[in-house]
């Protein structure tokens, strides 16, 4: 279902079924009256856009571990050698006999 760049829906970031709770925002007077007039539920519209840029810092934070763990393994490779070289190596060795 995932597809790529998207965060798949069962890696719920939040509760989807949690009760929602009225809070107070600043909006420019202007875009909200004409959003109502064209029939746009501002509040549906908020939480959608909240959990748009939740999604996005979720991923932006998991490509900056990635990242890190990336460089961890090539910081490892580069001061011991990459242990992939030893596994290829024993199953030609395997092969040749």
């Amino acid at each position: 279902m995932g597809e790529f760049g998207r965060t798949p829906k069962s890696d719920a970031l939040f509760d989807p079924g949690a009760r929602r709770k009225t809070v107070s925002l600043t909006i420019n007077a202007d875009l909200l009256e004409k959003a109502r007039a064209a029939g746009i539920n501002a509040s549906r519209t908020a939480e959608a856009a909240l959990e748009r840029a939740l999604r996005d810092h979720h991923r932006e934070q998991l490509r900056k571990e990635f990242a890190q763990d990336l460089r961890t393994w090539e910081d490892y490779v580069d001061k011991h050698g990459n242990p992939n070289d030893d596994w290829r190596e024993m199953c030609r060795d395997a092969d040749a006999t």
